[in-house]
C-alpha cells in the first residue's frame, strides 16, 4: 500500500509540473502577443531567389536576450525549416508550423552565434538574423545543414545591414 501511494504521489507531482510548464508557456504567449506584432506573411511577389538552404529553425528571441524565446503565434516551436533569400527579403519556411517573412529593409545584422534559446554549441554554428518588427528588435536563428554557406548568407543577406 505504501508503494502504491508513493507511486501515485510521484505521478501527481509529475502531472502538476507539466501543468505548470503549460500554464507558463501560455502566459508568456499572451504577454508577448501584446508586445510583439504579428510576423509578416510571405508576399506573392518576393523577387529573384538568391540563396536557399535547409536546417533546423532554432527560435526567434528578443534581440540581445538569447534565452528570451518568442512563443506567441507559434514562433517558439523548433523544427526543420528552409531559408530562402530573395531580393525583397527572407522566407522562413518551417515544416509543420507557420512560416514568416523577414523584409530586407528590416534586417539590422546578420552573423553567427554559439547559442540561442536552449540550443548551445561549442562553435559559431547558428546563422542569426537580427531584424526589426515594429518597435521590437528580434533575433531569428537557424542551424544550417551545410555550415559552409554561412559566409554567402552573411554577405548577401545583410543588404546594407551591419555584420
Amino acid at each position: 500500500m505504501d508503494r502504491l501511494l508513493l507511486t501515485l504521489l510521484c505521478f501527481a507531482f509529475f502531472a502538476l509540473c507539466l501543468y505548470g510548464m503549460w500554464r507558463g508557456w501560455r502566459r508568456q504567449a499572451r504577454t508577448q502577443s501584446v508586445l510583439v506584432p504579428p510576423f509578416p506573411t510571405v508576399p506573392e511577389e518576393r523577387g529573384e531567389l538568391l540563396l536557399s538552404t535547409r536546417g533546423l529553425y532554432v527560435s526567434t528571441t528578443m534581440s540581445g536576450h538569447w534565452q528570451d524565446r518568442i512563443v506567441t503565434r507559434g514562433a517558439g516551436m523548433r523544427g526543420p525549416a528552409a531559408l530562402r533569400l530573395y531580393d525583397r527579403g527572407i522566407e522562413v519556411d518551417r515544416d509543420g508550423a507557420p512560416g514568416f517573412w523577414i523584409p530586407r529593409d528590416s534586417i539590422v545584422r546578420v552573423g553567427t552565434a554559439k547559442g540561442m534559446a536552449g540550443k548551445v554549441m561549442g562553435t559559431e554554428s547558428l546563422l542569426v538574423f537580427t531584424w526589426r518588427l515594429g518597435d521590437v528588435e528580434l533575433d531569428t536563428g537557424l542551424r544550417g545543414d551545410d555550415l559552409s554557406v554561412y559566409p554567402q548568407w552573411i554577405e548577401q543577406a545583410k543588404g546594407g545591414a551591419q555584420v
